[in-house]
């Protein structure tokens, strides 16, 4: 009997311990294929909650990718202006929008800003993240301990690396590619 119940134990840790990392692995579907990309809610709880909430309730489909710079990162997440199946879709107000939720305080981490990497776009203000995000081309050190780093793409960066590129200068996409739908996997 004894042995019944720590082999119970045992399955019940190993399933729980795989539900835990399924519902934290996340599912970006591209144009050019799927995304899979792995969040940190030990590092950064608010961000993940929010980011989770907003795809699982479909914010994110449709959401172009207004700001894409060679080298660097490729920032979407403007479910406000950004949203080309929404009625307030506009290109030239894609990036100053958010949801209607209120914004998060920053939750910097030790999480370098490294190829692959999901971080909360954000203005000036350190607290003023909503639902904007950008994954890392390549390494942006600068970033460090000032974005607030919740999530790392784990297969399909091949995919994000042929988003459409921007201006080099200010990075906006003038035909940008878009999210088809964003969920928890």
């Amino acid at each position: 009997m004894k042995h019944f119940i720590y082999l119970f134990i045992f399955f019940f840790s190993l399933v729980t311990n795989n539900l835990n990392a399924q519902s934290n692995t996340m599912i970006l579907k591209l144009t050019y294929g799927d995304v899979h990309i792995e969040l940190y809610p030990e590092k950064a709880p608010n961000h993940v909650k929010r980011f989770k909430e907003l795809a699982d309730s479909g914010k994110y489909d449709g959401v172009v990718f207004h700001r894409v710079i060679e080298g660097f990162m490729a920032q979407t997440g403007d479910v406000k202006f950004g949203n080309s199946n929404s009625s307030d879709f506009n290109l030239s107000l894609a990036g100053t929008g958010g949801s209607d939720l209120p914004n998060l305080k920053a939750e910097f981490t030790d999480i370098a800003h490294t190829r692959g990497i999901l971080s909360a776009a954000r203005s000036a203000d350190p607290d003023s993240a909503n639902s904007q995000f950008f994954i890392c081309f390549d390494s942006a050190p600068h970033l460090d301990r000032q974005y607030s780093a919740f999530g790392k793409v784990i297969k399909g960066m091949e995919f994000i690396d042929k988003i459409k590129k921007g201006d080099p200068r200010s990075g906006s996409v003038p035909n940008p590619d878009k999210i088809i739908s964003l969920r928890s996997k």
